[in-house]
């Protein structure tokens, strides 16, 4: 599944990075504590973090994430923002906590192994 039928699904509300869209989620990872997300995301993941600091773009970034999900109900830094559109990272927000959210992401499919 895309970022964008994902994200149409869980009722994301978009932040920026439209461009990346299209990308193919191929698994997801929660975690808020940065050095453990650096060394641990798996390529191609859904990242859910309750950060919305600048260095979530840099993380996303560099472990080449298909896209991060701001939860629990937090907002993005308009810094942040700003930089996930500039580098294609499609950023969004959830009132739903991480473990609620991973729930959903798990019964559609997202991070399993065989088919849902």
């Amino acid at each position: 599944m895309n970022v964008a039928e994902l994200s149409t699904r869980m009722g994301w509300k978009a932040v920026a990075g439209a461009r990346g869209l299209e990308r193919e989620v191929r698994g997801g990872y929660c975690g808020d504590l940065l050095s453990d997300v650096m060394a641990k995301a798996p390529a191609g993941c859904l990242w859910l973090t309750v950060q919305g600091h600048l260095n979530i773009i840099a993380v996303a970034l560099l472990r080449e994430m298909a896209a991060v999900v701001v939860t629990s109900g937090r907002e993005p830094d308009p810094d942040t923002a700003r930089k996930a559109e500039e580098e294609g990272i499609p950023l969004f927000t959830s009132s739903e906590t991480a473990f609620t959210l991973a729930g959903r992401l798990w019964e559609l499919g997202i991070g399993r192994t065989e088919p849902a």
